[in-house]
């Protein structure tokens, strides 16, 4: 025991020496500088060490200290000949063959650093030394979140302030949850010093969700219930539908005879209270309260017909409306829509377009070519003295050549020169101001006689 005794002489006046860590050929390993341990809980605080030399003494000695304070010894051993001290020795234990140290129970007043010191004595001696920091904690306990007010907000209204407490725990962090996931401050959450308090300015619809606490210290972790606060909105989003019809924009088109439902819907929370309303003949009454509303074409009295939804939120105070048209028709648009073919505004008018283009094409043609066939047919039915006077007075073999011609007010003479009808035409042969299209027969008839006429007076 005299070597022990001279060492540890050493030791206590050498105690800074010591902290100073002198290495050589000796190497001690630890996992951590800084271990957390439960209070009530052993703690084993993992040692390991080797040398590259032959020992004829090993002496490990546990030291502990607390900030601004002397260490103080724990225990120490020679040749795995433990010396506890006295006041410690049933609090601490080495465990052989390596320099680990076992605390049991550990305590709050046992957090502090822990140094531990191996000399290996040989043809001279080595020594080194490790520190290892101990923190105890109290684990926490399941935390509880609570809402202020309870009853709800309404959103921009009103504000929201929610806590996070734990019965029991030390070191207690706070971390709050939406939806599962991690909230951070922003323009309207706010968290207090130590996290233990969300505060939400204002409330909006978007806060709605499911919050949840994180409570957590270095050796435990907890979470609270899910909690949901109510936040009264709306009414947003108001909007008619209906199952049967046809529904381009705010107009529906149902056959008439056939029975719609009307359902009037809008997100609010609290629930909306509904009421329709039909507008007519400069009247507004109020039909039905509720979110459905049926409408049997053959009992409505006009084709077209104005509907109104209101929705009201007697919680927030506020109110939404929609209008809507119901046209009633027989054309069988509904079962046009019951099939998936729907016509979009931009379809129809298409249609009508190509519609009327087609039309007016279909008139020019008929007007380009009717005349030439009413012509023709009145020309092989005359007589052949008549038509080879056409010939003559034409200057051409075939008078089917002159048919376009005859639009026009001038006639062409052989020379190409244009010339009006003479004077000398009776008016009973030439009436003024009659339409050239309705009168090209009684023209080439007249001609030739006109040519007869010139010839006799020469």
């Amino acid at each position: 025991m005299e070597p022990f005794s001279n060492t540890f002489c050493d030791l206590q006046c050498n105690i800074y020496f010591l902290l100073l860590g002198i290495c050589s050929a000796l190497r001690l390993t630890v996992p951590s500088h800084t271990i957390h341990g439960i209070e009530g809980q052993p703690l084993h605080l993992t040692v390991d060490y080797n040398f590259n030399t032959t020992a004829s003494e090993i002496q490990i000695i546990w030291l502990f200290e607390k900030p601004q304070s002397i260490p103080k010894y724990l225990l120490g051993s020679v040749n795995q000949s433990v010396v506890p001290d006295l006041e410690y020795k049933h609090k601490f234990t080495l465990i052989p063959p390596n320099a680990s140290l076992m605390i049991n129970p550990l305590h709050v007043t046992d957090e502090g650093n822990y140094i531990v010191k191996v000399n290996v004595r040989g043809n001279g001696t080595i020594s080194a030394n490790q520190k290892i920091q101990v923190t105890v904690d109290v684990p926490v306990t399941k935390p509880v979140v609570q809402i202020e007010p309870s009853s709800g907000v309404v959103e921009y209204v009103g504000n929201m302030t929610l806590t996070c407490t734990v019965r029991k725990g030390t070191r207690v962090g706070y971390q709050w949850m939406k939806n599962g996931k991690p909230m951070h401050a922003s323009s309207s959450y706010t968290f207090s010093s130590n996290h233990d308090t969300l505060l939400i300015v204002p409330v909006m619809k978007e806060d709605i969700g499911n919050y949840s606490c994180l409570a957590t210290n270095p050796v435990s972790t907890m979470e609270s219930e899910i909690i949901a606060p109510t936040i009264f909105y709306g009414p947003y989003g108001l909007t008619v539908n209906s199952d049967k019809g046809l529904k381009v924009g705010e107009v529906f088109t149902v056959d008439i005879g056939e029975a719609i439902l009307f359902d009037c819907s809008a997100d609010s929370n609290p629930p909306n209270t509904y009421s329709w309303i039909r507008r007519a003949d400069n009247t507004t009454d109020v039909i039905k309260y509720g979110p459905h509303l049926e409408v049997v074409s053959e009992k409505v009295a006009q084709t077209t017909v104005d509907y109104m939804c209101c929705a009201y939120n007697n919680v927030t105070g506020k109110r939404d409306e929609t209008h809507f048209t119901v046209i009633i028709t027989s054309v069988g648009l509904e079962k046009l829509a019951q099939k998936g073919k729907s016509l979009s505004p931009l379809a129809v008018i298409t249609g009508i377009s190509l519609f009327l283009i087609l039309s007016m094409s279909l008139l020019f043609l008929w007007k380009r070519y009717q005349p030439h066939k009413v012509l023709q047919r009145k020309l092989q039915s005359r007589p052949g003295a008549d038509y080879r006077k056409a010939q003559t007075f034409s200057g051409h073999e075939n008078a089917m050549d002159d048919f376009g011609i005859y639009e026009f007010i001038a006639f062409p003479d052989p020379t190409g020169v244009a010339t009006v009808p003479s004077p000398s035409v009776s008016g009973s042969d030439f009436v003024q101001g009659q339409d050239l299209h309705s009168t090209v027969y009684e023209v080439i008839q007249h001609i030739p006689e006109q040519q007869e006429d010139h010839q006799e007076g020469t």
